[in-house]
């Protein structure tokens, strides 16, 4: 999952989530979705479609849109409200990794390399905090010795 989102960023040299949706051709609309839907992928005639809630504030916004993108990656065949509705097949797995892909998308390492909590940063990127926990441990890079660095340029 963090190679992916990795090479993702890379690929559209951002991580806001709306652009992404946007480079890849999935349309984004806002539409009132009652009193407990914050937003769902669906693909109608081929093309992909993230709806997300027109009343939210701009960083559940955003978050929603990861947690759909990710959908749309990941998962782009999987019904999830009809199995929660008609089956009883969890989605817990289905869910729980487009939460990791949003994570992974907004909270970049450098915040956590800098000595940041993950719930600091998960405020600071607008992530729910109770998901914030299922953002990757980032690697410390070991550059211990640049040219500019050694007394010996080589």
């Amino acid at each position: 999952m963090v190679n992916m989102v990795k090479k993702l960023i890379q690929l559209h040299g951002t991580n806001d989530p709306f652009r992404i949706a946007s480079m890849r051709n999935i349309l984004v609309l806002y539409e009132y979705l009652g009193k407990s839907t914050w937003g769902y992928f669906s693909c109608v005639n081929r093309i992909p479609i993230i709806h997300l809630h027109e009343l939210m504030k701009e960083a559940q916004s955003r978050f929603t849109c990861a947690h759909e993108l990710a959908h749309s990656l990941l998962h782009p065949k999987v019904n999830t409200p009809y199995l929660k509705a008609h089956t009883l097949q969890s989605i817990d797995k289905v869910e729980r990794e487009a939460n990791q892909f949003a994570v992974e998308l907004l909270i970049s390492d450098e915040l956590l390399l800098t000595g940041m909590t993950i719930y600091d940063a998960a405020v600071a990127c607008g992530v729910p905090e109770e998901v914030a926990h299922l953002k990757s441990k980032p690697e410390r890079k070991l550059n211990l010795w640049t040219n500019e660095d050694s007394f010996i340029n080589l």
